[in-house]
């Protein structure tokens, strides 16, 4: 283990950087401890010199509110995704993943005790008490229960092993949403205890390392307890995080890494890290997780140009180092936008996490979009269909998953495998937040007589307005389909209003009530909102339009979406096992077909490609049983190649191709384990 170094010294990392099997918390460890400073001109580390904020009665309430989890449950397709994630890894990975079972330092046990048990929790507990899977609900609880009874005398929480606040910041979040769903009245009295502490501490014992970047993730939840408590405590810790915490929003007011990271660029090229800030800013599950600061930071302010500030920060990563997938590049630090570069796994969770956040704050339906985009295509395209095996880094061009050293900014030659835990363990741990966090999101309250259909998928809510209990069942096929069907169930006529969001790329949007035409306003971009007095078994149909259409990005090339599904080419699969891993094992994959094709398509011709549906099968989001599949024609492009198994930069559009036009069928992103999503276009 590296240990922390004299400040202005260099700290040599020699077998992290280039072992695989290295511990995330060890080079990070070193990322930190080589030096303090460093900043680029026009960075602001902290809020140096800012005093705490001053206690408040009463938090800005966003423009809508997040439901408790239990509310929202999941049904149809969405409910067997998360049954293979039980039945897979997700369910299964304290058995025979020594990080997170009996022996973690987070069931009082001797091994790690760190981020990875409260990874394992935050994502465990939301997906049993969905599923209600007593199985699951029994290993959630003893992560729990040892946490609770196991609180020192000072307040602290977690292992004693060490004192990193960071791994207490994913514990309390998991310990919210513990709350919601039991009201276990231990909760709150430990929690109180902790932040009590902690204010007493980060005087002398300040943030640093994952929790300076990181601190808006338990601010989130300070002033959660604040709302419930009342405890003026509270603010003066939300002050004291955000004065030592990581200046993001300063960092985009002048946002400087418009370039790819490299080794060189990071300092990493003679086997140290000579620049630890620049790492810790240009990181792409920092980058994730800090897209809520602005939502955190309004909370307590009530500043409408946190709304701005959050476009701003969203913008930056789309413009610089935007994919086709919604993500933007970080493997393992922000990458360009050439769309053979990937995106970490929890850097994809974690996006998701910020910006549910957001939309329950700044209610914007873009945001909602942008949410399904990541589920639908980003979220289930970096494990295998059984979520048995999952990747670190995901590409949009992905031509080969093998032992290559390109084409990463700093990561190794396991970093697209699909595997127990490829290059790094984080994942392995932090991916099960993705789905329950998703589905729990579904639906949001608009003060207390609107119910708001933020993101669609089949579900159930039961939930109270002014009062009174009302259950909505939500039946859809989609992303596949474009019709959602909602019926109300309650014991008695209630008057509230229906906000829908109607996604930017749903022209022509229509909705009925009980047969009846409704005449809303169903502008795209927008929230349509239905107010009446509504009885029970009375039912909603809405129609989100679907074709086919063109997105443009690295070098010109071409993308296409249908709907919140983008899709790609499926160049074939050989899968060839690499080694065992306990009740999983890890995989390369090769092509077994030809992958260098350009399209013959533009924005023009995109909509009347043909579009062919079949059922929906038991695991959604698979290239054999794909559910949708667009056919479109194509020229073999032969001057682009691959290069160590990497698909080469992209020529620049539109191409000329002498071979012979073919039929290409393009499947949804998720399918297809091995993909080419960014085309180059054919000169029509």
């Amino acid at each position: 283990m590296v240990e922390p170094a004299t400040i202005g010294c260099t700290v040599k990392i020699e077998q992290m950087i280039h072992t695989p099997k290295a511990n995330r918390r060890d080079l990070l460890k070193g990322i930190m401890s080589s030096a303090i400073g460093l900043a680029l001109p026009g960075t602001v580390h902290a809020f140096a010199g800012a005093s705490a904020a001053a206690p408040t009665a009463k938090l800005s309430p966003g423009t809508f509110r997040l439901l408790p989890l239990g509310e929202v449950r999941p049904t149809g397709w969405l409910r067997r995704q998360l049954r293979i994630q039980a039945d897979g890894m997700g369910g299964h990975l304290d058995e025979f993943w020594p990080d997170v079972g009996s022996n973690s330092g987070w069931l009082g046990g001797t091994g790690e005790s760190w981020e990875r048990g409260p990874y394992f929790l935050d994502g465990l507990l939301p997906l049993a008490w969905q599923l209600d899977d007593d199985v699951l609900k029994a290993k959630a609880q003893r992560f729990v229960d040892w946490t609770l009874n196991h609180q020192a005398a000072s307040g602290m929480i977690g292992p004693t092993s060490n004192d990193d606040w960071w791994p207490r910041m994913v514990m309390v979040k998991a310990l919210m949403q513990y709350y919601e769903v039991t009201r276990d009245s231990r909760v709150i009295p430990v929690l109180t205890k902790y932040f009590h502490y902690q204010l007493a501490e980060l005087p002398s014992r300040p943030l640093r390392d994952w929790g300076k970047y990181r601190w808006q993730d338990e601010a989130f939840v300070v002033l959660w307890l604040y709302e419930r408590t009342g405890d003026p405590k509270f603010i003066e810790l939300f002050g004291l995080l955000k004065q030592q915490g990581f200046d993001w929003e300063a960092l985009f007011a002048n946002f400087q890494f418009t370039y790819p990271m490299t080794r060189e660029v990071l300092g990493m090229s003679n086997k140290h890290i000579e620049k630890p800030d620049l790492a810790m800013q240009t990181h792409g599950v920092n980058h994730s997780q800090a897209l809520k600061v602005a939502a955190v930071q309004y909370r307590m302010s009530g500043d409408q140009a946190e709304s701005t500030n959050f476009d701003r920060q969203l913008a930056a990563l789309d413009k610089y180092h935007g994919m086709p997938n919604g993500m933007f590049s970080c493997d393992e630090h922000l990458g360009g936008i050439d769309p053979s570069h990937g995106t970490e796994l929890c850097s994809v969770v974690e996006t998701m996490y910020s910006l549910e956040i957001v939309l329950a704050t700044f209610g914007k339906a873009d945001i909602g979009d942008r949410i399904e985009k990541l589920a639908f295509n980003a979220l289930p395209g970096t494990f295998t269909d059984d979520m048995w095996a999952h990747q670190y880094d995901q590409q949009s061009n992905q031509i080969q998953c093998s032992l290559n050293s390109k084409p990463w900014t700093t990561n190794s030659a396991e970093s697209n495998l699909y595997g127990l835990e490829p290059h790094f363990g984080c994942c392995t741990a932090n991916f099960h937040q993705g789905w329950p966090k998703f589905t729990s999101s579904l639906w949001m309250a608009k003060g207390d007589d609107c119910l708001v259909a933020a993101l669609y998928a089949p579900c159930e809510v039961t939930t109270k307005l002014q009062g009174t209990e009302i259950r909505l069942v939500e039946e859809t096929d989609y992303p596949f389909r474009d019709t959602i069907i909602i019926t109300v169930h309650s014991d008695q006529p209630i008057e509230f209003a229906l906000s829908l969001r109607i996604p930017a790329w749903a022209h022509r949007a229509s909705v009925q009530v009980n047969g009846q035409n409704v005449p809303a306003e169903l502008k795209p971009g927008t929230f349509a909102e239905i107010r009446r007095s509504w009885k029970s078994d009375d039912r909603i149909v809405l129609k989100l339009p679907m074709q086919p259409r063109v997105s443009r990005w690295f070098q010109n090339s071409i993308a296409i979406e249908r709907g919140p599904l983008l899709f790609s080419l499926d160049p074939g699969e050989s899968w060839v096992k690499l080694r065992d891993r306990g009740m999983t094992a890890d995989w390369q994959v090769f092509p077994t077909r030809s992958w260098n094709y350009a399209l013959a398509v533009d924005e023009a011709s995109a909509a009347s490609l043909k579009v062919v549906e079949v059922s929906v099968s038991a695991r959604p989001f698979t290239a054999m049983d794909a559910a949708i599949r667009l056919e479109v024609k194509g020229r073999r492009l032969n001057q682009w190649r691959s290069e160590d198994g990497v698909a080469n930069p992209l020529p620049k559009s539109p191409v000329r191709s002498g071979e012979q036009e073919e039929t290409l069928i393009l499947v949804p992103y998720a399918g297809a384990k091995l993909r080419i999503t960014a085309f180059p276009q054919v000169d029509l």
